[in-house]
């Protein structure tokens, strides 16, 4: 794991965008097409920002969320409303959205649908994740139901996850996906999230499940 830190979220997120922008470019230079994930959640809007009129090939970029939550795309908790009004716009409006929703009660009915999208593009070119202050990443969630078998080396591509305090369901890339990925960067602000990242790094994947993807990680802070 790499630290780098930033003296606000603006330089953060100007630098971050063009390293992320740099390793898309790179990667197109070597592939057709490159697969490209990212998180929800409010801290990545500014990059996304900065990063959405890149110069580079979009139309050969797939773009998809490390996870999601199991609500239609109009719903106010949606990541992927996020990620369409601030990522996919300008240069970026043409690249390719693998969604992690489809019309259906229970995601585990539809986890198949869903993977056959995503597998052929595996594995991950570019990968940019966040962390909560529990020390989760996508949605492996300490005390997520199906935490074993997302951090287990053979678990399938998208797993499933409830936990104790949220409103519903989620879907996420399993870790062994995540860590797969080519270059791999963490977006982390303030102080107590970079508290819990150092505590993390002495406890076991189960209770702090960012540590199952750390790995050559690079970790973007500012306070």
């Amino acid at each position: 794991m790499k630290l780098l830190e930033y003296a606000d979220e603006e330089m953060l997120a100007i630098d971050l965008a063009n390293v992320l922008a740099g390793e898309l470019k790179s990667a197109l230079n070597q592939q057709d097409r490159v697969l490209f994930v990212v998180p929800g959640g409010t801290s990545p809007g500014p990059v996304f920002d900065a990063l959405c009129d890149a110069n580079l090939d979009w139309s050969r970029v797939d773009v998809m969320l490390s996870d999601e939550r199991w609500v239609p795309e109009v719903h106010v908790r949606s990541n992927t409303r996020m990620i369409r009004e601030r990522l996919l716009v300008g240069r970026a409006a043409a690249a390719r959205y693998l969604p992690l929703y489809v019309k259906a009660a229970d995601p585990d009915a539809v986890l198949a649908e869903l993977e056959a999208s995503i597998v052929p593009r595996l594995p991950i070119s570019v990968l940019l994740l966040g962390m909560g202050s529990d020390m989760h990443t996508a949605s492996l969630f300490p005390k997520g139901d199906n935490l074993d078998l997302a951090l287990s080396d053979r678990a399938p591509v998208l797993v499933s996850m409830r936990t104790p305090d949220q409103p519903e369901p989620r879907i996420t890339l399993s870790a062994h996906v995540l860590n797969d990925a080519m270059a791999k960067h963490l977006l982390i602000t303030g102080r107590a999230k970079r508290a819990a990242l150092e505590r993390a790094q002495s406890m076991t994947r189960a209770e702090a499940p960012v540590r199952a993807v750390l790995n050559d990680m690079v970790v973007h802070w500012t306070a």
